[in-house]
């Protein structure tokens, strides 16, 4: 568990970028490995510890820019690193700018990057259910243009996330995807009595070929079901575990 592991993608290759699990960190318990959570109870020196292995991994010398997530389809711009207590309250980010490593945290929603490395102007998307049909991939891809970036041109990646055999909802989950447009019904299969089970992957890859992504690239890795390589929120609870691990997901301009 002494090295990080970065997971790379053919898609966007031309970039510095890197989905990171939990392997190569120092946190230990229940949260051990490469927890970057600064919103879970692991010593504070260990999350900043894991936060510089994880930059030295993907690209060593880059400044790591964070926002507070919460579930919402905002995009913001980056020019610097937010200070800590000083982060926007967003769910994306779009840069232009060299050194900076865009970083998305989760642990069962899907991290999805962005590039057109033609612009020099890259994204990174933090898209739960409630993100992703709220359209926060259309956001970024968006603020992405008005940075100088073409859809036409833009690669996109997502990475680790819960898989559809591992994620059971209820019926109301599924009517409000099938409310919002009655094609969102083939992302869903039965489960047991009053439940079906979420592609959230196929959802997120839906949406970014709507918008008019040509490249979009999904790992196919589930987090929920590998506990030795991902952190995952619904397998913690389920476990009835105190805490839970997050995941960081890098791009950067170098």
């Amino acid at each position: 568990m002494n090295e990080v592991e970065v997971i790379r993608t053919d898609a966007l290759a031309d970039v510095a970028h890197g989905f990171l699990g939990r392997r190569g960190g120092v946190s230990i318990g229940v949260l051990a490995g490469l927890n970057v959570g600064w919103g879970s109870s692991d010593d504070r020196e260990a999350i900043a510890e894991n936060r510089r292995r994880a930059v030295a991994a993907v690209s060593p010398g880059a400044r790591l820019v964070t926002v507070h997530q919460v579930h919402s389809p905002d995009a913001v711009a980056v020019t610097a690193p937010f200070p800590d207590d000083a982060r926007p309250h967003a769910d994306a980010m779009v840069t232009d700018r060299p050194g900076l490593l865009l970083g998305i945290l989760t642990a069962d929603c899907a991290p999805v990057l962005f590039a057109d490395p033609q612009a020099g102007v890259i994204g990174a998307a933090h898209a739960g259910w409630k993100g992703a049909i709220g359209g926060v991939t259309d956001a970024t891809i968006a603020a992405m243009e008005r940075l100088g970036a073409r859809r036409e041109r833009i690669a996109a990646a997502v990475g680790p996330c819960i898989a559809q055999a591992s994620y059971e909802v209820d019926l109301a989950f599924r009517d409000r995807f099938v409310a919002d447009d009655p094609a969102n019904e083939r992302f869903f299969v039965d489960g047991r009595a009053g439940h079906a089970r979420f592609d959230l992957e196929g959802y997120v890859a839906h949406r970014l070929a709507a918008a008019g992504i040509r490249r979009v690239e999904l790992l196919g890795l589930d987090t929920y079901a590998d506990p030795a390589r991902f952190f995952s929120y619904r397998r913690a609870t389920h476990r009835g575990e105190p805490d839970y691990g997050r995941e960081i997901s890098l791009i950067g301009l170098t």
